[in-house]
């Protein structure tokens, strides 16, 4: 009985769910709405419903609830009563490798193909295992925290004290399961920052000197910012956005890190700048660009099913707008630091070449951050700077 429960709340869900909304911030609001629901009614309801999410493409005419059970025997290691009552003989086999899960869900739905989870393989970055990225997808990303130097023997002890798995995966990044609440383990939310790992890897291509002026040109939530300070804190910072409640946010999270001078500005960087920025020249600007997001999907699958090829496109046109309007104000022969988390070479090496060809500036260095393999976004950095007249 409690099965055919999860699975019409699952269908409720389902059918309230407006599309292009993240899951993240719809759940909430359904669960506020039905407040008969417990804690572990949501976690299950959760879990089905990202799982669903996770089967991306693939089996496209089956009945939903038919896509979940395939999900959630691909998502699941360990046997939940869920899948038990519905699929006794997919339960039982449960802890099996996802190899041999998909050779048996082949078996069962001939039509079924890996390569339709993720229907756009044939436009990913080079260098990157198609395979083994849309293998994945069936795997919850870990959550990460980079924890500030000194801080290391305080976090670990908490996190044993609360009897959490983690792992210390070098550079103060820790890698917990996805779901830990670290605010109720973690008395101090001084001690660390929540980024993911590929995120925090970026932080290697920076490689300020002391006194340098950088430019964080679409700063979001910090995160790069706050790398680059942790490696040179000296660095005369601006950070700018289009997002003006962006910018109010940055203040607060600023403060805590102990990044204390920096300037703000609200820029539309499709625009011309030069009233704003004619007196500015950086020895380095960090682009962290906006993008489709692919390579982040992995922690919101349900962005498979909304996606449209054209929105690359869309993507890299904006990248080259912005680009074009930045790199003006680097100092010669200092660095771009150009980042997405996009998985798709149109927006990676293909803005490279663009870069090199229309605006002049030389390759240095470049790299997928194959987070696919760590439960990890995947992302694409690469380092740029003007030639030296």
């Amino acid at each position: 009985m409690k099965a055919i429960n999860q699975l019409k709340t699952f269908q409720r869900i389902l059918d309230e769910y407006p599309a292009e909304t993240p899951l993240s911030k719809f759940l909430p609001g359904f669960y506020r709405q039905n407040k008969q629901m417990g804690s572990t009614d949501r976690r299950i309801a959760g879990r089905l419903v990202y799982n669903y999410f996770r089967l991306g493409r693939a089996l496209p005419n089956l009945p939903a609830d038919e896509r979940l059970f395939a999900a959630e025997f691909l998502c699941n290691t360990q046997l939940n009563s869920f899948l038990q009552h519905f699929k006794p003989e997919w339960a039982a086999c449960i802890g099996f490798g996802l190899d041999e899960k998909l050779a048996m869900l082949k078996s069962v739905y001939a039509d079924f193909k890996l390569d339709d989870v993720f229907p756009w393989a044939n436009k990913l970055s080079a260098g990157i295992d198609k395979e083994a990225f849309l293998k994945s997808f069936f795997v919850q990303p870990d959550l990460f925290i980079r924890v500030y130097k000194g801080f290391e023997p305080q976090v670990r002890m908490a996190l044993t004290a609360a009897e959490v798995t983690f792992k210390d995966e070098g550079n103060g990044c820790f890698s917990l399961p996805n779901g830990t609440r670290l605010e109720s383990i973690i008395s101090n939310p001084h001690w660390y920052e929540v980024q993911d790992f590929s995120s925090q890897q970026t932080a290697q291509f920076f490689k300020p000197q002391k006194w340098e002026s950088w430019w964080d040109a679409c700063a979001a939530s910090g995160g790069k910012s706050l790398l680059l300070h942790d490696t040179e804190p000296t660095v005369k910072l601006v950070v700018s956005d289009i997002r003006e409640s962006i910018l109010s946010n940055l203040d607060e999270r600023f403060q805590q890190a102990g990044l204390l001078k920096y300037q703000k500005k609200l820029l539309d960087l499709t625009q011309n700048n030069d009233l704003i920025l004619h007196d500015y020249a950086f020895d380095g600007i960090i682009l962290d660009a906006p993008c489709s997001g692919s390579g982040t999907w992995g922690r919101t699958p349900e962005m498979i099913s909304q996606f449209d090829t054209h929105k690359i496109e869309f993507f890299q046109r904006l990248q080259q707008s912005i680009a074009r309007n930045v790199v003006k104000y680097l100092k010669p022969g200092k660095p771009l630091i150009y980042i997405t988390c996009s998985v798709f070479k149109a927006e990676n090496e293909d803005m490279v070449n663009f870069m090199v060809k229309q605006l002049g500036l030389k390759l240095e260095e470049q790299k997928v951050l194959k987070g696919y393999e760590d439960k990890a976004d995947t992302m694409f950095i690469t380092r740029l700077a003007p030639l030296t007249p």
